[in-house]
């Protein structure tokens, strides 16, 4: 129990200051989809009713993708950057309150139980890092996405994996071509305590270069010797993701 409050004073803390800041919030849902659901009703929603509705409230540049991968039934992520968190505090109440998005979304919310186009959804929720406030659009010819989650012991191993990235790796993504779209600090949601980030590419083999431009980074292999950054994560996730044609950003 005290551990948990502690847990909950910090993020209060960390949501107090970040209110005085210019850097945005971003949710990053997962959709499981389901067998025997209907996925055209879900992106029907996504594209008719949820999108159009945040857009209205000044939610822009929300990002759809759908993850690569062999397993069967697909997974879809939506990437929603709101400029502040009381933003991302009211949008709950308004979207709850608005008349129009209920009609938009009838046929979404009529949809039998046995027809549900998903399982569940997970959703996580990210500071935006200090070096990197503002998320980046795609280019046109960007068509895959790499999300990494870099999971550390504790909070001050992550705290300090943030530092590394702020005060050293963004300079070295930034001269190796690692087109960056958002960095997060994870601070509800699952592999807590965590950060995540997206890259984009043109395709997997620039993808394979440019990583290999990074590991050879002479600045690179200095920090990554550096004591002081020593066994600040213990733990990798990487996802790969399309846009979907629908996605804003």
């Amino acid at each position: 129990m005290k551990r948990l409050l502690i847990g909950c004073v910090l993020i209060l803390s960390s949501l107090s200051v970040f209110s005085q800041t210019s850097k945005q919030v971003y949710e990053l849902r997962t959709y499981e989809l389901r067998f025997g659901g209907s996925r055209a009703v879900l992106e029907n929603y996504f594209k008719n009713a949820l999108f159009p509705t945040l857009n209205k409230y000044g939610i822009k540049n929300i990002g759809a993708f759908e993850e690569i991968s062999k397993e069967d039934p697909a997974k879809l992520y939506l990437l929603i950057p709101y400029e502040s968190m009381e933003s991302f505090a009211g949008m709950i109440q308004k979207i709850d309150n608005d008349s129009d998005f209920k009609a938009l979304s009838k046929e979404y919310d009529q949809t039998p139980a046995e027809k549900t186009p998903y399982a569940r959804y997970t959703s996580s929720l990210m500071l935006a890092f200090d070096g990197f406030p503002k998320i980046q659009k795609l280019t046109s010819t960007q068509k895959l996405l790499e999300v990494r989650i870099y999971e550390s012991h504790n909070e001050g191993t992550a705290a300090n994996k943030r530092s590394m990235f702020n005060d050293e790796e963004l300079k070295i993504f930034q001269a190796t071509n690692l087109h960056t779209i958002f960095f997060g600090q994870n601070i509800i949601g699952e592999y807590l305590p965590c950060l995540t980030y997206m890259l984009a590419f043109d395709n997997m083999e620039e993808r394979d270069a440019n990583w290999k431009l990074f590991g050879n980074h002479p600045d690179w292999k200095r920090i990554s010797t550096d004591p002081k950054y020593s066994g600040n994560m213990n733990k990798i996730r990487r996802i790969f993701l399309n846009p979907l044609p629908y996605s804003q950003l």
